[in-house]
């Protein structure tokens, strides 16, 4: 048995021999793919490197890849007619406090969870995600959805690495309310994936997990006698 036990023990050593951060890359919390919520957090001491985004709109950061994505969006959607401008994107941990006490002191805590993270859990912070917006209203909400804009964001966003992060119908499942503004760079590969889903990250990341163990359990039993 102990023979057995270290033979699958090798054999998946030797499936992830690239790191966990390439086997679980939802882990990988400097890759693109990390996955924030309520029960996958960030560290109050994390602060990636951003820059400052160069596009229409509100002053805003993000991390170099991202940003990159981002400005190519904005001027494919401005080629097309579609006029985008940024509202907020890196937050760090103190100013997501920050916020998450202004809207507990407004709403209470119960509705305040379905509409801002708490520090520590919000994507802002990692500098992957921009809440966006028509150039010629910055407020943020479920309307921007049915908007051209909004809707050119939900067909297309993908196609530069984003996703909707908070898509309509799943609240149940992000913890969010619907959020079409609020998108997430995670990179073309991902991005083309999730969206032919239909899932939301969360429950692509599930699956995803799922299938990586199933793999490993059925090389494992190729490997015990």
């Amino acid at each position: 048995m102990i023979e057995q036990a270290v033979s699958v023990m090798l054999l998946a050593a030797s499936l992830l021999k690239g790191g966990m951060d390439v086997a679980m890359p939802d882990k990988n919390i400097d890759g693109t793919f990390f996955l924030v919520n309520r029960s996958q957090t960030i560290s109050e001491d994390y602060a990636p490197e951003v820059r400052k985004v160069s596009a229409t709109g509100i002053s805003q950061s993000m991390r170099e890849d991202a940003a990159t994505a981002l400005e190519e969006m904005f001027a494919a959607a401005k080629e097309q007619g579609i006029r985008l401008a940024t509202v907020s994107g890196y937050r760090s941990y103190s100013k997501q406090d920050t916020i998450y006490d202004k809207k507990v002191a407004k709403t209470g805590v119960e509705i305040a969870d379905t509409l801002v993270a708490q520090p520590g859990t919000s994507e802002h912070q990692l500098g992957l995600a921009m809440d966006i917006s028509k150039t010629s209203n910055s407020s943020l909400t479920g309307s921007f959805g049915d908007t051209d804009e909004g809707q050119w964001v939900a067909k297309n966003a993908h196609l530069y690495g984003f996703i909707i992060r908070y898509p309509e119908g799943m609240e149940e499942i992000t913890g969010y309310s619907y959020e079409p503004w609020h998108i997430r760079y995670i990179g073309k590969e991902y991005a083309q994936a999730i969206y032919e889903s239909g899932l939301p990250m969360d429950l692509y990341v599930s699956a995803l997990r799922a299938e990586i163990y199933t793999y490993l359990a059925q090389q494992a039993n190729e490997v015990l006698p």
